[in-house]
């Protein structure tokens, strides 16, 4: 691949991954209630969900659910379902005890593992942008298997890089703030975050 068209879509990608939306809001709650550690392990299996699409569109995913309108509004219903499971169990959620802590930390870094991948599995709309965006780079008659890898490396790397440095910076900004206890209030904001974005999604299919 020619290194300004490699460029090109990195830039692309960059946009995308900066562009505010759930997956955002998911680094944050892991980051906020569980600290840096189950941020950034949201932020890999984010990473690797996006990535997973990527190489589904290039085998040609994005264009089925373009041919199936149904399978990819199943998809975006099931996701904003996820959405407004996660904001009310943080608004029904009842502080914790110090002597769960440990136990709470261990159990939060599996749910962080599994809310950062869903969160993307379930966005069928990251198969159709990345089916718009290959188009644009390639040549389907002169895909190669090393393009195909490195266009999806390309996306997995920038994805999980950008959350990655969204934990970090949520971390440090928690600590220099003095953020560094579970905050009631701030939790019921992230739940209303997310059944309104839960909301977004139903209204914008």
């Amino acid at each position: 691949m020619v290194l300004s068209v490699w460029l090109s879509l990195a830039l692309v990608c960059i946009m995308g991954a900066m562009s505010p939306g759930p997956s955002l809001a998911v680094v944050l709650k892991h980051t906020l209630s569980g600290g840096m550690k189950n941020g950034m392990l949201a932020a890999l299996s984010h990473g690797v969900g996006v990535g997973l699409y990527a190489a589904a569109s290039l085998l040609g995913l994005g264009a089925l659910m373009v041919q199936f309108p149904n399978v990819y509004q199943l998809l975006v219903y099931l996701g904003a379902a996820y959405l407004a499971y996660l904001g009310i169990k943080i608004l029904l959620a009842k502080p914790s005890n110090n002597e769960l802590q440990v136990q709470k930390s261990e159990v939060s870094a599996l749910k962080a593992l599994q809310d950062g991948f869903a969160i993307a599995f379930l966005n069928p709309k990251l198969a159709i942008f990345f089916l718009a965006l290959f188009s644009q780079f390639i040549d389907p008659q002169n895909l190669t298997l090393s393009i195909g890898i490195i266009m999806c490396l390309t996306v997995f790397v920038i994805d999980t890089g950008w959350y990655l440095l969204v934990a970090l910076l949520t971390e440090v900004s928690k600590n220099r703030f003095g953020f560094t206890k579970q905050n009631p209030w701030l939790d019921k904001v992230l739940g209303a975050v997310f059944i309104a974005l839960a909301i977004k999604v139903v209204v914008s299919v």
